[in-house]
C-alpha cells in the first residue's frame, strides 16, 4: 500500500483525504473491502487517530466509505468506478484539457519506463519474480468488473518491486492522473487481448533482466493506451 504513505503535518487532514481517496480510486482497496485497522493506518500515514477519523468521516459523507461499528466493523469501500463510457471519457478530457492530458501521459510514460528498467536491471529474487508473475496471472484471469483494478495493481507492482518508495509513489501519482480516463475507455475484447500480449512482453523482458527490451515493451504498451484514448476521442 505505497499510496498510503506518511502525510505532511501542515495539511494533515487534506492530505489524509487525498491518500485515502487515491487508494480507493486506484482500487488498492477493492470495493466491499475495508481499510486497514485504524491504529495501523494512523501509524502508516503518520497522523493522529483523530485526524484519521475526520478524514474517514468526510469520505463516508461523500459516499466513498461505509463506516460500521462493532466487532466486525471498520471503514468499508463503497465506491465503484462507473462503467466505461466514451461520453464520460470526452467529459473527463474536457475537464482536464488536452495540454494537461498530454502532460499526464508523458509523465506516466517516463516514470513507468524508468521503474520497469530499474526492476529489470536489479536481479530479481525468486520471491519478487513470483509476485510479478502472480500479478500478471491475476490480471489475465480478471473479469471485466475487476480488470481496471487489477491492471492498476499489475502496473504499480512493477514500481513497488524496485524497493524504491519514491519511485513507487511517483508511479501511483502518475496513474492517478489518468485513472478516471482509463476507467472510462470502453473495454473491447480485442483491445484486452492486445494488452495481454503487451503485459506478457513487459514481464518477459523484466524476468530476462533486459532493461532495453523492457523499455521498448513498456513504451509500446503505454503508447498503445494513448492511441486508444485518442481513438475514442476522435
Amino acid at each position: 500500500m505505497t499510496v498510503l504513505r506518511p502525510v505532511r503535518a501542515g495539511n494533515a487532514f487534506e492530505e489524509t483525504v487525498e491518500r485515502l481517496l487515491q487508494a480507493i480510486k486506484l482500487g488498492v482497496v477493492a470495493p466491499g473491502d475495508k481499510l486497514p485497522p485504524e491504529r495501523e493506518l494512523a501509524v502508516q500515514l503518520g497522523i493522529s487517530r483523530v485526524t484519521l477519523r475526520e478524514a474517514i468521516r468526510a469520505l463516508s459523507d461523500a459516499g466513498y466509505l461505509d463506516v460500521r461499528r462493532g466487532r466486525y466493523g471498520g471503514a468499508f469501500v463503497t465506491y465503484v468506478p462507473p462503467k466505461p463510457d466514451a461520453g464520460d471519457l470526452r467529459q473527463a478530457v474536457n475537464e482536464m484539457g488536452m495540454a494537461d492530458l498530454s502532460d499526464a501521459l508523458t509523465f506516466r510514460l517516463a516514470v513507468e519506463c524508468g521503474a520497469a528498467q530499474v526492476l529489470a536491471a536489479s536481479g530479481l529474487t525468486p520471491e519478487k519474480r513470483a509476485v510479478l508473475v502472480r500479478r500478471l496471472a491475476e490480471l489475465n484471469e480478471a473479469g471485466l468488473e475487476d480488470y481496471r483494478r487489477l491492471d492498476t495493481a499489475f502496473h504499480l507492482s512493477i514500481a513497488e518491486l524496485t524497493g524504491s518508495t519514491l519511485l513507487a509513489t511517483t508511479c501511483a501519482d502518475a496513474r492517478s492522473r489518468v485513472s478516471d480516463l482509463l476507467n472510462a475507455i470502453p473495454m473491447l475484447q480485442v483491445n484486452l487481448d492486445h494488452a495481454a500480449g503487451q503485459h506478457q512482453a513487459i514481464v518477459d523482458a523484466i524476468l530476462a533482466g533486459d532493461p532495453d527490451a523492457t523499455r521498448r515493451a513498456v513504451v509500446e504498451h503505454l503508447e498503445g493506451t494513448a492511441a486508444l484514448l485518442r481513438a475514442f476521442l476522435s
